[in-house]
């Protein structure tokens, strides 16, 4: 996947988010749905970790290929 997909994808998820915290505040929210919300939260965590790693990797690296998406359990506990 390329930095463009990446970025695609992230607007994607970012539209949904922004359609899930619509729901929310018209009081339309289920279980699931909250669900659903920190679902794409940790998504979207991912793939700008992966951008970032990609940028990193083109600094150090010719090729930012080499970057592969973490899972949720490290980009959601990285130390701020």
């Amino acid at each position: 996947m390329n930095d463009a997909a990446i970025h695609e994808h992230i607007e994607q998820l970012v539209a949904e988010e922004h359609e899930l915290w619509q729901r929310e505040a018209a009081g339309d929210m289920d279980d699931a749905t909250r669900q659903r919300l920190r679902d794409l939260q940790v998504q979207l965590d991912q793939s700008w970790d992966l951008l970032r790693q990609r940028k990193a990797l083109r600094s150090a690296d010719p090729d930012p290929n080499a970057a592969r998406e973490r899972d949720p359990s490290t980009v959601e506990h990285y130390r701020q």
